[in-house]
């Protein structure tokens, strides 16, 4: 037998041994141009409902981008229009980067982890995926509208050259600023709370139709477009709003000036290339800190359990393992009261801040809530009355208390063997509710008070809506008892189960009436008060208010109480649909 030298070349039989498979040189994009139409082909095939979602979302982007742009069109020529296209164009730039933030499903090439395992270099990496992000609905859409935002402004042949060049490069920085921005955040869209985000984008958009929304409003009036030339005359200089403003730069004869603006465009893309170029690099080439994070505790609960026994006659020379252990209840258990209102107290809050679900109803009614009455009051028609709508959108977080725990809540029903059970039950989730209702709703009032600068009317309004908050309370603990749903955890995006969306629709709607007219006395007085003449006396609605509204809560969780303990089964069934 022959033996041959391990690191020799050639084999034992004198052939020379393969040579290694070449490096592929060819680039990669139209590899991941391809993957990408594959990926939109494949998820078509998946369902008919998908299919329909998107056939419809493609039809009404461009039915909208295609009315943009007959609207750019028809503006070509008036006074100030390049104002308007340079502050759409930074919109339209801000929605690139803050959708991937708050969609990060919609497109499964965002994560760019999954490539972490081919031979790739970073540069080339990018340019393919750079490439294959200009594929979909959103470039598509950007294109039509910042070409409609081009020819709005440009007049003669130069200005038409430097508008393709403009289109060219605001569609580049925009899809080059969501691939930057998603890459960056790509571990915290992957992690629980980059779900909770995409759980809140349903308030973001409601935040922002309201600010376009009084936008729109103001272009109505009589100043026209002439109100976006102070932000226009910032934004001008920033990219990619300044590219499609040196078009009309070109058009006035202002080369230097255009020429610096396209200058600063390509700098702009340039810079986010390369900070796209490092971030990948680093999540290509790091682990998860998270992953990391996780052992740490094993590897210390490991160590702890090899530490010897620290009775003995060297216990003062150990490190003490108690003094590392945190308090369990913490500083705040402390002041809560004791028994099982307490506890439920600290565990409604703690559902608030870790289910995405409750933390989504939440977040949506303290902003709606606080939101409402200032646009209102922005748009010229604001009433120091409409902060009701703070006790209003937190009062109907009383609703359907235990569809939230869904299928848990037999956890709680085994706990619930007497009405003074479900009470105690009843007023833990009230009082967690009112330890943050009661300070927003007042900071509320006090600000549309600041705000229109109406602090008379303070006192009574805050008697209001704190007569409303109870009230709204009572309603809530009778419909969670007389008409829960169950909420369905396998999407973010839904409230209800569709077999009980009838009974959700009657619950909210048949106790804000019920609540409105359980407010009715207080509401009443108030307006004999102002009829009278006796506006000296307004201020007792105030105090008179916040009795009421406990009185009336009160009331509704005693009456709710024996309903809970006699309909247990009933509840549970209907929460665990979900």
């Amino acid at each position: 037998m022959t033996l041959t030298d391990p690191l020799d070349a050639r084999g034992p039989l004198g052939t020379a041994a393969p040579a290694p498979p070449a490096v592929p040189t060819g680039s990669p994009t139209p590899v991941f141009v391809s993957l990408k139409l594959a990926l939109l082909r494949n998820g078509l095939r998946q369902s008919s409902g998908r299919r329909a979602a998107y056939i419809t979302s493609l039809v009404m982007a461009m039915l909208f981008a295609v009315l943009q742009l007959l609207g750019l069109v028809l503006l070509r020529g008036t006074n100030h229009v390049d104002a308007l296209v340079t502050l759409l164009t930074a919109v339209l730039a801000l929605g690139w980067a803050v959708m991937p933030l708050f969609f990060p499903g919609g497109d499964e090439t965002l994560d760019p982890t999954r490539l972490v395992m081919l031979p790739l270099r970073p540069r080339s990496l990018i340019t393919a995926l750079l490439v294959s992000s200009l594929i979909g609905i959103g470039p598509l859409f950007t294109l039509t509208l910042v070409a409609g935002s081009a020819i709005a402004v440009a007049h003669g042949a130069a200005a038409a050259a430097a508008g393709v060049l403009a289109v060219v490069l605001t569609v580049l920085v925009c899809v080059a600023l969501a691939r930057a921005v998603a890459t960056a955040n790509t571990r915290l869209l992957t992690s629980r709370k980059g779900r909770d985000m995409a759980v809140l984008s349903g308030l973001f958009v409601a935040i922002g139709a309201q600010f376009v929304n009084l936008g729109a409003q103001q272009l109505g009036g009589k100043n026209g477009l002439s109100v976006l030339e102070p932000a226009s005359a910032v934004l001008r200089w920033v990219p990619p709003a300044a590219a499609v403003d040196a078009v009309q730069g070109v058009s006035d004869g202002a080369y230097g000036v255009a020429a610096a603006q396209f200058a600063l465009t390509v700098a702009a893309l340039a810079l986010l290339m390369w900070w796209w170029l490092g971030t990948l690099t680093h999540l290509m080439t790091t682990p998860d800190s998270s992953t990391i994070q996780a052992a740490a505790p094993r590897e210390r609960r490991s160590s702890a359990a090899d530490t010897p026994d620290a009775s003995g006659p060297f216990a003062r020379l150990l490190p003490s393992r108690a003094a590392d252990t945190p308090d369990a209840s913490g500083p705040f258990a402390r002041l809560l009261p004791s028994g099982r209102t307490g506890t439920v107290l600290l565990r409604t809050l703690r559902y608030a801040v870790r289910d995405p679900k409750t933390k989504s109803a939440w977040v949506t009614s303290l902003g709606v809530g606080l939101l409402l009455p200032f646009i209102t009051a922005a748009q010229g028609n604001g009433s120091i009355y409409w902060a009701c709508w703070a006790s209003g959108m937190l009062g109907m977080l009383m609703y359907n208390q235990f569809g939230q725990d869904t299928s848990a809540f037999w956890m709680v029903a085994q706990t619930i063997s007497s009405p003074r059970d479900a009470y105690l039950e009843l007023r833990g989730r009230a009082l967690a509710l009112l330890l943050v209702a009661v300070p927003y709703v007042a900071v509320a009032v006090l600000g549309c008070a600041a705000f229109l600068k109406n602090w008379s009317a303070a006192p009574e309004a805050l008697g209001i809506a704190l007569a409303l908050l109870g009230s709204m309370l009572a309603t809530g603990a009778l419909t969670s008892v007389l008409a829960p749903y169950s909420i369905p955890q396998d999407s973010g995006y839904k409230n209800v189960v569709p077999a009980q969306a009838g009974i959700a629709w009657i619950s909210i709607l048949g106790g804000m009436i019920l609540g409105s007219v359980l407010c009715a006395p207080v509401l009443g007085l108030t307006i004999w008060l102002h009829v009278s003449g006796t506006h000296g006396l307004l201020w007792v609605v105030f105090p008179l208010g916040a009795v009421y509204g406990a009185a009336i809560a009160e009331t509704g969780l005693r009456v709710a109480a024996p309903r809970v303990a006699a309909r247990l089964p009933e509840i549970l069934a209907a929460v665990s649909k979900g």
